[in-house]
C-alpha cells in the first residue's frame, strides 16, 4: 500500500465547511491499508485546535498525524531569537523559541487569516520593524509564501505578498519552512517511514502541493475543490499524475491507478 499526504484547506474543507464525502473517503483509505498523514500550510490555528476542527468533520485522526508549519518552524529555529509576525493562535506551537521584539537572529512571517487580527500582525509598523531587523543582520523565514487562499467569500490575499515585499526591500530571499519546501515533504515521509516513490500528495494548490511534491519525487493528485482553477492547470509545466473532482473520488481513483 502507499503513503498518502492529504492537504487540509481546500481538500477536506473550505472556511470550515467540510468537503462532501471527505470523512468517508479518509476512512476508506485507512481500510485499504494506506498510511495517512495530514499536511497543511495553515498558520492561523494551533495543531491541537486544527486537529479538533478536522475531527469535527467526521475525519478520524490523532494530533500527531497532523503536520503543521509552526511546529516545523519551532524545530528549524530552535536556539534563535525570533521576531515572529504570526497569528496569536499559533504561538503555543512555537514553544522553545525565544520570541523577541528587537535584536533578533531571525524574522518569521506566518500566514494571514480572515479576521481583523491580520491587519494588526501585518501592519506597516510591524513590517517596518521586521525590515529593520533584517537590515541589522537577521535572517528571513516564512511559514509559507502563498499568494492567496480560497475562502467562502472568494479568494483572499495571503501573506506571500508581505514576504515578497520584505525580500525586495531587504534584498534577502526568505527560507520557506512549509510547502513547497523539500524539508517539509522530507519531514512527512520520515514520520511515515516511506520513500517518495511510494507516496502520493493530494492537494488543491498546483504550486505548493503538486509542483513541490513532484520536485521531491512524489506522485500527485489534484482535486477540483478549494483554490483549484482550470486555467492554472492549463498553464503549468509540472502536471499532476491525476485530477479528480474531490477527495470523495480518491479511493476509487487509487484502486484504478495502483
Amino acid at each position: 500500500m502507499s503513503a498518502i499526504l492529504l492537504d487540509v484547506d481546500g481538500v477536506l474543507h473550505v472556511s470550515g465547511h467540510p468537503i462532501l464525502g471527505g470523512a468517508k473517503a479518509t476512512a476508506r483509505l485507512r481500510e485499504m491499508g494506506h498510511a495517512l498523514r495530514f499536511v497543511t500550510n495553515n498558520t492561523t490555528h494551533s495543531r491541537s485546535a486544527l486537529a479538533e476542527e478536522i475531527r469535527s468533520f467526521g475525519v478520524e485522526l490523532e494530533d500527531r498525524e497532523l503536520q503543521t508549519t509552526p511546529i516545523a518552524a519551532a524545530h528549524a529555529l530552535r536556539g534563535k531569537r525570533v521576531l515572529a509576525l504570526t497569528m496569536p493562535a499559533i504561538v503555543e506551537d512555537l514553544e522553545g523559541l525565544e520570541l523577541v521584539g528587537e535584536n533578533a537572529d531571525a524574522v518569521l512571517l506566518g500566514g494571514a487569516d480572515e479576521s481583523f487580527e491580520t491587519n494588526q500582525v501585518f501592519s506597516y509598523y510591524n513590517l517596518a520593524r521586521a525590515f529593520a531587523e533584517l537590515q541589522d543582520g537577521a535572517e528571513l523565514y516564512c511559514l509559507h509564501k502563498n499568494r492567496w487562499w480560497q475562502t467562502s467569500r472568494g479568494a483572499l490575499l495571503d501573506a506571500g505578498a508581505f514576504v515578497a515585499g520584505l525580500e525586495y526591500a531587504a534584498e534577502q530571499e526568505a527560507t520557506v519552512l512549509g510547502k513547497p519546501s523539500a524539508a517539509y515533504f522530507a519531514a512527512a515521509l520520515d514520520a511515515l517511514d516511506y520513500e517518495p516513490e511510494q507516496t502520493w500528495m493530494v492537494g488543491d494548490d498546483i504550486e505548493a502541493d503538486v509542483a513541490g511534491a513532484s520536485a521531491f519525487g512524489l506522485r500527485t493528485v489534484l482535486v477540483r475543490t478549494g483554490k483549484f482553477r482550470e486555467e492554472a492547470l492549463e498553464e503549468v509545466t509540472v502536471r499532476p499524475d491525476g485530477v479528480i473532482d474531490s477527495i470523495a473520488a480518491l479511493p476509487q481513483w487509487l484502486e484504478a491507478h495502483p
